[in-house]
């Protein structure tokens, strides 16, 4: 039996690999999902909300086959910055609010926007992130009490160091079990997922031999309910999306991001292709629908993406099954999870901090000592010590400035002859010298992107070049790739210099973006059709061909080949009596 549809071709063996694959990520999910929700500040149960809802809903409408949504690292300093500044209600209003942006985007075609936020920017906040995450759970790993949780990373830090006189050995020693666990399953067997026997065996081994020395889950955030809260909407008031859309607007961001990030990775592990608009589409409805049964916000998680697709999903049901899984253990294993020390969930987290801090390319880019290094380092310092939010705006600012700076250095503007030894007799820099450069035309090459970051270079370059002043003026634009509004505003005002003394500009090589630009802004029209060359050799000839053989007379700078000729006199009187 078959399935139509967006399903078509879809076989019962086909649908048992997605069982399979679906079961495996469920189990893989469910400590993630706790351990990412009491990191955000939340009880443990709505990170299971998430789960559940985001799970199944990013599988069933986003843009990729093989995308397992929902609570994630990335997510948690941004999320419990919300909690400790308005609170649980308003982070459900946040969540909602980043999903319609997340809509929008997707169905303005934004998708491929995000691809391009530079690369230091976002593993500057990654490593940030890892930080923040790793050392947050300091305190359930060594049991320490009465810990208030701060926004700020110093006040936590100092927070920690302040109670280690409280130090609780039998929760070191139940993290500890966890860790080992959580180390030596890779090594025994990929297929079994460590953080769950970790979790299992040292919540065992916390209640047979130290029960009620270690804090639990249900001693710290009470009994996790067996069923899913009922549909409610959280009361919204302008003034509250006012206040909320700043941080709604970096969930949205960070959301894409880290979606589309999920969605590439499944690309090269499967060999197929996802669609970046539809995913965003997907995640965005997810996050409307999702806190209106309490859970956080949710994206794609990389990692258990990944594990779908090693353990053989072919199609989006592995997704959908995934969520199933997890609400049919919450309906009948609810009560146990209340058990389970945060001791042993401390090490997941760290694992997770550790495996997502790109220490390798967060080194690698350390290496280059560029501006890409500055900026890896400054978003990776105000992930850490300011906000996310603060850091990603001063990363990407800080970058564009830099790409600017960098663009700018890029375009190189020299003044050239024609070499006549080479074929073509090929333009040269070198062959303009004091005395051999013409005095009725000048030429330039234009190298690089003719825009706001260099454009005012151009123009000065050209007019300090020409301490006389030629009646023509040739321009080489086939290696100027882009021309933006200040960069033909910059050209115009050559133009129009020219003009003015009754001189004249002529263009070779334009390519067909700056061409175009041109034309719309009517500076082509102002130019004269007639002076736009598609070879130098051309606008060359038609040079000399305007120029005033009175003022060739004597000339000894022989510039061009015409120049022998033009310049004798005797030449000349025989070329006019013809």
């Amino acid at each position: 039996m078959k399935w139509s549809g967006r399903f078509e071709g879809y076989t019962y063996p086909m649908l048992r690999r997605d069982l399979v694959a679906g079961l495996i990520v469920g189990v893989v999910a469910i400590p993630l999902g706790m351990a990412f929700a009491i990191a955000s500040g939340v009880k443990p149960q709505f990170g299971i909300y998430t789960i559940i809802v985001a799970g199944i809903l990013i599988s069933l409408l986003g843009g990729s086959k093989f995308q397992i949504g929902g609570p994630t690292g990335a997510f948690v300093p941004i999320l419990f910055g919300i909690v400790i500044q308005y609170g649980y209600e308003k982070l459900l209003i946040a969540g909602l609010l980043a999903g319609i942006i997340l809509v929008l985007m997707g169905i303005l075609k934004l998708g491929v926007l995000i691809r391009y936020i530079p690369r230091p920017v976002t593993i500057g906040f990654t490593s940030g992130i890892a930080v923040i995450i790793f050392s947050g759970q300091i305190g359930n790993f060594l049991g320490l009490s009465n810990l208030q949780r701060h926004e700020d990373f110093l006040s936590n830090m100092n927070e920690i160091g302040m109670h280690l006189s409280t130090l609780n050995v039998w929760s070191v020693v139940t993290a500890l079990i966890s860790l080992g666990v959580l180390l030596i399953m890779p090594r025994i067997s990929t297929k079994v997922p460590g953080s769950l026997i970790g979790l299992i065996i040292s919540s065992i081994a916390a209640t047979l031999w130290f029960s009620g020395n270690v804090a639990t889950i249900g001693s710290t955030y009470g009994v996790i309910p067996s069923t899913l809260p009922s549909l409610a909407i959280p009361p919204i008031s302008f003034d509250t999306i006012k206040e909320l859309l700043p941080p709604a607007f970096i969930i949205a961001m960070l959301g894409g991001i880290e979606s589309l990030l999920s969605a590439v990775v499944a690309d090269g592990m499967s060999g197929s292709r996802h669609n970046s608009n539809k995913e965003l589409i997907g995640q965005g409805i997810a996050n409307i629908v999702t806190p209106l049964f309490g859970g956080i916000p949710a994206t794609g998680a990389i990692a258990r993406t990944a594990t779908n697709i090693k353990n053989g999903a072919v199609s989006p049901i592995s997704g959908i099954v995934h969520g199933v899984v997890v609400l049919l253990i919450l309906l009948l294993f609810a009560p146990f999870a209340s058990a389970i020390p945060l001791a042993s969930m401390a090490p997941i987290l760290m694992v997770v901090a550790w495996n997502m801090s790109e220490r390798r390319e967060f080194a690698h880019i350390l290496k280059t000592r560029t501006t890409d290094s500055l900026v890896l380092v400054i978003t990776f310092l105000l992930t850490v010590f300011t906000d996310l939010t603060t850091a990603v705006e001063v990363g990407l600012i800080l970058a564009i400035l830099l790409f600017v700076k960098r663009m700018s250095n890029v375009l190189t503007v020299a003044k050239v002859l024609p070499d006549p030894s080479l074929k073509h007799e090929k333009v040269g820099a070198y062959m303009v010298k004091d005395d051999h450069d013409c005095p009725q035309l000048s030429i330039f090459t234009i190298e690089g992107p003719l825009f706001f970051g260099a454009a005012s270079l151009f123009e000065k370059s050209i007019m300090e070049a020409l301490p006389s002043r030629p009646a023509m003026l040739l321009l080489r634009m086939g290696k100027v790739p882009f021309l933006d509004s200040t960069g033909e505003s910059n050209l115009a005002s050559i133009v129009q210099h020219f003009k003015q003394s009754g001189g004249l500009v002529l263009i070779s090589g334009i390519q067909s973006q700056p061409a175009a630009y041109l034309k719309r802004t009517g500076l082509s029209e102002q130019i004269g059709d007639g002076h736009f060359f598609e070879h130098t050799g051309g606008a060359i000839d038609y040079a000399v061909g305007k120029m005033d053989p009175a003022k060739c007379l004597g000339c000894k700078h022989f510039a061009f080949r015409e120049c022998a000729a033009l310049s004798n006199p005797a030449a000349v009187g025989k070329a006019n009596e013809q």
